[in-house]
């Protein structure tokens, strides 16, 4: 498991990996890397279970919004069922953090399973207030983080620290992405033959499948952390000890910048088909697009690039994800609006280089509590970067807001890559991939 960061020693900096250490012997072969992924038993368990998982959120949030706006006839509510997706992640990601690493994580997943599970349940019940669905929905987004934090630090333990925790965490971001484009198909057609009341109770349904495959599916393992105490105490405390880490601060913010300003364009589709007269299967191409791009190059750079030459990718990615969005200043036609998107989505594939070095910063009883944070500060940066879209069109035009987000991303992204080239120096030379 990764060994603790601390403060940076002096000492010089080595651009890559001492040429005498021996070779990744996790995977020697890039090709077979994912083949490599899916041999560990364990491991299929827990993407059978993410799978299961990813689906049921998605068709949940179509179902909970459909059912709000036939119950109140708003708009806004309805809307706001799937903001609520996103806002409650930095209460779990701050205050429930520490869960993560002072529990069995087993045990974390198979409850945060079942309480998804009882929240999507007591959705269905006839006469259930707008209030308490909004607040239901809530309490799933508040769990999210949590769970997800210990998925990825159980990653580690079920394949290493090495390149196959790189392409394990590949597979799982290959599941959001397409979760995001069957789970709308599948929602609506599963709406236009069932009540919602229905759909959600399928949901409900595929966290307890999920929370059957972890239980019987992975090991008991114990807790990362023995000692006790407050648990908000804990989490803010750990929080605020992996935020004083230049290094680990550094890397969390190349994991949270370039989605913010990606969400930019995305979240302005819906208003630009319309200024395009696209209708709403010109809405709905544009909606695709960016996912489309992501699972091509995830799946294309994890199956035919090894860890070294991904890493090299890492910052050129990380910059190049934003830079699609400046075609907008021309005002593309819906067939070139599509392609700026599906180049956008490729820009997800820097992720393989920093999910190697965050799980290398982060010291070994603080891992479930980082990737917590990072997945709580992720989706809670990227909500209000789509909030801030929102309010950019009120006072400017379309094709004026849209790149105006991808020169801000840009120059912010490059001062976020410098940093992170600094904090390189004094770091231990690990084996694998060199930045």
């Amino acid at each position: 498991m990764p060994t603790p960061s601390g403060p940076a020693a002096t000492g010089p900096t080595e651009p890559c990996p001492d040429p005498a250490a021996p070779p990744e012997p996790t995977a020697p072969d890039p090709g077979a890397g994912y083949r490599l992924v899916f041999a560990v038993p364990e491991f299929r368990s827990v993407f059978a279970a993410h799978l299961l998982s990813a689906l049921g959120v998605v068709v949940c949030e179509i179902a909970l919004s459909v059912l709000v706006y036939r119950l109140t006839g708003s708009p806004l509510l309805s809307a706001l069922t799937f903001a609520l997706g996103l806002l409650p992640y930095v209460v779990g990601g701050t205050l429930l953090s520490a869960i993560a690493d002072r529990y069995p994580a087993r045990r974390v997943l198979v409850v945060c399973d079942l309480l998804c599970a009882g929240c999507a349940a007591a959705m269905v019940v006839p006469g259930t207030p707008v209030a308490v669905l909004l607040a239901l929905r809530c309490a799933t987004a508040a769990i999210a983080p949590v769970f997800a934090g210990t998925r990825a630090a159980t990653l580690g333990d079920v394949l290493g620290e090495g390149d196959l925790f790189v392409l394990g965490r590949s597979l799982i971001r290959i599941v959001n992405q397409s979760a995001q484009l069957v789970g709308f198909a599948a929602g609506g057609l599963l709406l236009a033959a069932v009540t919602p009341g229905t759909v959600l109770a399928i949901t409900a349904g595929t966290f307890l499948g999920s929370a059957l495959l972890l239980r019987l599916g992975t090991r008991a393992r114990p807790a990362r952390q023995t000692a006790r105490g407050a648990l908000l105490g804990t989490s803010l405390s750990g929080t605020r000890r992996l935020l004083a880490d230049r290094r680990i601060r550094a890397l969390l913010l190349l994991t949270w910048l370039p989605p913010t300003f990606v969400v930019v364009p995305e979240a302005l589709l819906i208003p630009y088909a319309d200024l395009l007269g696209a209708g709403p299967a010109g809405a709905g191409l544009l909606m695709c697009a960016m996912p489309v791009g992501a699972i091509t190059a995830e799946t294309l750079v994890g199956t035919f690039l090894g860890p070294r030459a991904r890493a090299r990718l890492t910052f050129p990615l990380g910059v190049f994800c934003v830079l699609p969005s400046l075609g907008f200043a021309f005002r593309p036609s819906l067939g070139w609006a599509v392609v700026l998107l599906v180049l956008t989505g490729t820009g997800i594939a820097y992720n393989f280089g920093v999910d190697r070095w965050f799980v290398a910063a982060v010291p070994d009883e603080l891992l479930g509590q980082a990737m917590t944070v990072m997945q709580a500060g992720r989706m809670t940066i990227m909500g209000l970067g789509m909030g801030a879209a929102g309010v950019a069109v009120e006072y400017a035009p379309l094709w004026v807001a849209m790149p105006a987000g991808g020169v801000v991303g840009v120059v912010c992204v490059l001062l976020v890559v410098a940093e992170v080239r600094r904090t390189r120096v004094g770091r231990p030379v690990l084996s694998g991939p060199a930045e």
